[in-house]
């Protein structure tokens, strides 16, 4: 059966080639259409009910509990986009997604797997990497009102004793192909084409904020200042992010003491460190996860648009996955951190005010 449909195939594409090259305008064929034919609303190749929780875990990168949650969270909008007579169920589209998501290619044999097309794994990717999108408001949300405010000032101190942290901000390269025109804006400083994310997470390694769609080009500080972070904690009445010493000190955003001298900003620093290592951290194990993100492993071979969407789809389901009670951390890399670059201030660019501020910190809680 499966030799025929093989030799079936290849007929179709052989006619299909000398119509082309007689000028026929012909319709784009589905493979999968091709091999399993219509007359039926959806084809449900892959049986989840068959298959063990450790085949789910290793093949898709999540327990059995939490792909069915997302089949239920992303069904109406999967059924929306696939109005086809011979549509792709959303549990295989799922399953499609977080295969590729996990694993960064579009295998035969993770096709084989789920019972589909290479070509059909790329339009699952697509549609669930834009449901994904789609709910990104709903669970990556950065509230400072005076309840969630308190929550993380006490969730943070217990980390390393820092008073008064609202979250942990880094900006992340993710490496994609290069685009098509000749734009360097994509060239970042290690010469590579990436798209730039800015995160904020909190304690927990939750994402507070996740602004996936810089071009790699553009300085960390830029970024920040181009950021919606930026513009939310202007008028903060209390409390701070961290930012490493790549960031310029401001009444909001608590960097290290460049050159420190006192015992006490030695302790102030070791503290930041051990706090802000949160961030590093959750980005490496999101990386770990999601392994189409892990530069280590190749590029992901999309525009920076796309490249942006499946970055921020990924972040998305790290956040679905932490609330839903999995381990935030459970797959961190325990690479060693790359020291950042200290920003050069210019005198006229430094802040007065977020320097005492951060001296009345040092004295008040390091001394």
């Amino acid at each position: 059966m499966r030799v025929a449909s093989c030799v079936l195939l290849l007929f179709v594409l052989v006619a299909a080639l000398l119509l082309q090259r007689m000028a026929i305008p012909i319709a784009i064929l589905d493979c999968d259409l091709l091999l399993h034919g219509r007359g039926h609303k959806t084809l449900d190749r892959f049986d989840l009910d068959s298959v063990s929780d450790h085949f789910l875990l290793t093949q898709f990168g999540f327990p059995r509990e939490f792909i069915l949650y997302l089949v239920e969270l992303l069904r109406e909008a999967l059924c929306r986009r696939t109005q086809r007579s011979r549509a792709i169920s959303p549990e295989v589209q799922v399953l499609a997604a977080l295969g590729f998501y996990t694993s960064g290619s579009f295998q035969t044999s993770m096709g084989d797997t789920i019972g589909i097309s290479q070509a059909s794994m790329s339009r699952c990717v697509s549609n669930v990497t834009r449901a994904l999108v789609e709910k990104a408001s709903q669970f990556i949300t950065f509230n400072i009102d005076p309840s969630s405010r308190e929550q993380s000032f006490q969730e943070f101190q217990r980390v390393a004793g820092f008073p008064g942290v609202l979250g942990v901000l880094d900006c992340v390269q993710v490496t994609i192909k290069a685009p098509n025109s000749e734009d360097s804006s994509y060239v970042n400083k290690k010469g590579f084409h990436s798209v730039g994310c800015q995160l904020v997470c909190n304690a927990r390694g939750l994402l507070l904020s996740a602004e996936t769609h810089w071009p790699g080009g553009l300085k960390d500080t830029d970024v920040l200042e181009r950021s919606a972070v930026h513009k939310q904690l202007q008028d903060a009445e209390e409390g701070w992010l961290l930012g490493d010493s790549r960031y310029p000190l401001r009444k909001w955003l608590m960097t290290p003491v460049d050159c420190p001298e006192s015992p006490a900003e030695f302790r102030y620093n070791l503290a930041h460190a051990a706090t802000h290592e949160i961030v590093d951290r959750t980005f490496r194990a999101i990386q770990t996860r999601f392994r189409c993100l892990d530069g280590a492993k190749g590029y992901l071979q999309y525009s920076p648009e796309r490249s942006s969407s499946i970055l921020l789809a990924c972040c998305v389901l790290h956040n679905a996955s932490l609330q839903s009670g999995l381990d935030a951390w459970t797959l961190e890399r325990t690479d060693p951190l790359e020291q950042p670059e200290s920003l050069e201030q210019r005198p006229e660019d430094r802040d007065s005010q977020a320097e005492e501020l951060r001296t009345q910190l040092i004295v008040k809680h390091f001394s």
